[in-house]
Order: C-alpha cells, then structure tokens, then sequence
C-alpha cells in the first residue's frame, strides 16, 4: 500500500515542530498529503507558519505541563483528544508520526483509538521521556543520532537523521565567498571572504557564556578575524558593550532568518547542542566549540555534544567550564591550526543525514507494505 496520507503529531517547542513540518513539506512534494495537528503554547503561531508552505494545521486546545497545572492539563488531553479524533477520522491517514513531547499525548491517543500505526522520531541523541512513554504502542523509532538509552525504548529505534528544511538543503550549492556577500549586502557588514568567520549562536535565549565570555575572549585575542554572533532576544546590549572595543570586524545580531548563509560563511562556530543546530553543522560541515545548554531535559544536549566530540567533529566544553581563558585557547587553537579543525568539519560532514525526512518517509511506507 502506498503511503498517500499521513498525520503529523508537533507538540511544545520548536525542536518538535520544525522537523515535523520538514516530513511534511519533503511529504508533500513527494505527491503525499499530510496534515500537523499541533498541540502546546506555540500551537497557534506553529499553525501560521505551516500554512505559509501550504501544510494544513490544526491547533488543539492548550495542554499545560501536568506538574504545574494538573487540572488545566487534563482540561486539555480531554479536549485535545476529542478534537484530534475528529480530525483524524475526518483525514484518514494510513499513519501517525510522533515527533517527541507530552503534548502530544492527546494526538497520540487519538490516532490509537482510530486505529493508526504509530511511528516516532526523536531529535536527540537521548530519547526523550514523551516518546519513551509512547514507544509501547509504536511500531518503531527513528532518531537524530545513535541512541544513548534505546534500551529503554519499546519498539526498534533506529538512525534516521535530523530532518533539514528544503530551503537548508538547497543552498548547499552556495560557497563561502557568495555567501559573505550576502550576508555583506543584506547587513551592510564589510566582511571578507579571505579572512576567518567566528560564528557565535547561543540559542534562542542567549546566555551569559555566548553574550559576555565570549566576546571577552575575542575582544582579548589577537589575530585577522571576523565574527558573527546572534545573541537572543533583548540581549545584543550585555554583548555590544564588549564589542565597541573590538579590534576586528563583527556583526551582532539578535536572530535571523538567514541561517544558511551565516553557516556557509563560518569557519568555526561555538553553539550549544540542540539537535537542530547540530544537524545544520553536520550538514554544512562545520567544526565547533559545543557548550551544553546545562539544563536541557535529562542532559540530552550534553549526550548530543558527546557524540560528536567522540567522533572528532567538534570539541565540548561544559558550560560552567567556559572561561575566557579556557575560550582564548580555543580561539587561538583555530587560528594557529586551522588544518586542525578543517579535519574536524570534514568529520562534522560526514556525520551528515541530508536525506532525513525521505529516510523516514520511506521507512513507513516499508512497513505498511
């Protein structure tokens, strides 16, 4: 049976939603259909987005966290369940993916009670506890990176990859020299080419490590360099007082839609280690610094920054460990050895899944067949 229709559970934050909706759009251009029905305190603004590449949405009512609000949370698995029952009965999918969280349970829930099979996925190196909790009534799981705990897992996990936006995929072609000019022209930056690119992105909240230590340790080093550094939200102040003294050419941003090219045009990049961002490094095959966001849920960051610093593709420092000192090394390290971390970026690619969301697709098509 040709997989033609398939339903798409995203709940809670961005690292659920964002590869669901990549399934769908590869889904879609592939001549299937596939529906989001989204669930969390992003449900609504999620909708908007996927409706802006044609991918129906559906957000349920809102679900709290259980511990904080237990009355609101079973107001919201009620609600949610009945209405992802009549959205999936209205649909008829041949298949349910999960994409990870407790949000998503009255998705989930629906889709059992109709019959569908269930299939996860999992965006970090340690399966998460939602997608723990549904593995015993799923059929498999695939993941990001290999596994730390499958063990504990109900149903057959396997490696599939981090799905990579469509757009993400095709600027592959673009080179470093290109995209400095974009990045040139779209921030009036006078960025050159021939010169090293430091790129600092610390998540969407930024962080003390990434907006003061950081750019202490630049601001000390001495060297022909060029860096680029999103800071967060409200927080490009802490870092641009640090900045006025710099020596060498920077852009400081808050955020910005134009990840691609500020990959391409790095050399180096210290991050944190969500499985998003990781994936995009692997893709672009970039060499980085990795700090841990230390209070991710159960450390998976940190088990995401040690699969790749045991691979030789980049090198994890903690976050509590990150010092301008321990920083100015690193910095220096990339300077006075660059075949150093070349090596390393050429490991970072080839620890690339660029074919995630087919990957996936293809693995559920195999097993309703």
């Amino acid at each position: 049976m040709e997989l033609q229709k398939i339903v798409i559970s995203c709940g809670g934050t961005g690292g659920h939603f964002f590869p669901g909706l990549s399934i769908a759009r590869r889904f879609q251009e592939r001549g299937g259909m596939a529906l989001l029905l989204l669930s969390g305190v992003h449900a609504a603004k999620q909708c908007e987005t996927a409706r802006k590449y044609d991918i129906p949405a559906v957000a349920l009512p809102p679900m709290p966290h259980y511990r904080r609000h237990p009355l609101g949370f079973l107001r919201g698995l009620s609600g949610g369940y009945l209405a992802a029952k009549r959205e999936i009965r209205k649909f008829a999918p041949q298949a349910m993916l999960g994409m990870g969280s407790f949000a998503a349970l009255p998705v989930v829930y629906a889709g059992i009670s109709c019959k569908v099979p269930l299939f996860l996925h999992d965006g970090n190196a340690r399966i998460g506890k939602g997608n723990r909790f549904f593995s015993r009534r799923a059929e498999f799981a695939g993941t990001a990176f290999p596994a730390v705990n499958s063990d504990k897992c109900r149903c057959p996990v396997f490696e599939c990859g981090m799905p990579l936006r469509p757009e993400l995929l095709k600027s592959s072609f673009m080179d470093k020299a290109e995209a400095v000019s974009e990045i040139n022209r779209e921030f009036q930056a006078d960025f050159r080419a021939d010169r090293p690119v430091f790129l600092i992105t610390g998540g969407s909240q930024g962080a003390a490590v990434f907006n003061q230590v950081l750019p202490q340790a630049f601001a000390g080093t001495a060297g022909d360099f060029q860096v680029i550094h999103l800071a967060g939200k409200g927080k490009t102040a802490e870092a641009a007082a640090v900045y006025q003294q710099a020596q060498f050419p920077y852009l400081l941003l808050e955020s910005t839609d134009k990840m691609a090219q500020l990959m391409l045009a790095s050399d180096v990049v210290f991050s944190r280690s969500g499985g998003s961002t990781l994936a995009e490094l692997s893709f672009f095959g970039k060499p980085a610094v990795l700090i841990p966001y230390p209070y991710a849920a159960e450390g998976h960051q940190m088990d995401n920054a040690r699969y790749f610093a045991d691979q030789g593709a980049a090198v994890l420092v903690d976050n509590s460990a990150l010092t301008v000192e321990e920083a100015s090394g690193l910095i220096s390290s990339c300077l006075t050895e660059p075949e150093k971390w070349q090596k390393m970026g050429l490991k970072m690619k080839e620890l690339a899944h660029p074919e995630a969301s087919d990957v996936m697709i293809d693995k559920i098509s195999e097993y309703l067949n």
